[in-house]
């Protein structure tokens, strides 16, 4: 089975509010989830966050892989360390126009 931390949406329509789940990469994504971690509250300025520190270490140390955004998340929480690449690297290979 291969689970993943990822966000579910929820609140009304124009007013989002996140939970930071643990659920099965297979499920809905506002299915049935296994544990909850978290939240995030985007409508805030700055954006609310909260995540269950020794949770979060836990799931990890399992094995559960956390998609990007949620992986920023936990490194700005401090619950993991920044690695060098945290996405693919963006390129500016555009073709020049030969004259």
């Amino acid at each position: 089975m291969a689970v993943k931390m990822r966000l579910t949406r929820m609140g009304d329509k124009k007013s989002p509010f996140y939970r930071i789940v643990v659920i099965d990469s297979r499920k809905a994504r506002s299915g049935e989830y296994i544990d909850k971690i978290g939240y995030v509250d985007p409508l805030k300025n700055p954006a609310e966050v909260k995540i269950d520190v020794e949770k979060a270490k836990d799931w990890l140390s399992k094995g559960v892989q956390p998609t990007e955004t949620v992986k920023s998340y936990l490194v700005n929480a401090g619950v993991i360390e920044k690695s060098a690449k945290l996405s693919a690297p963006k390129t500016n290979d555009k073709k020049k126009k030969k004259d």
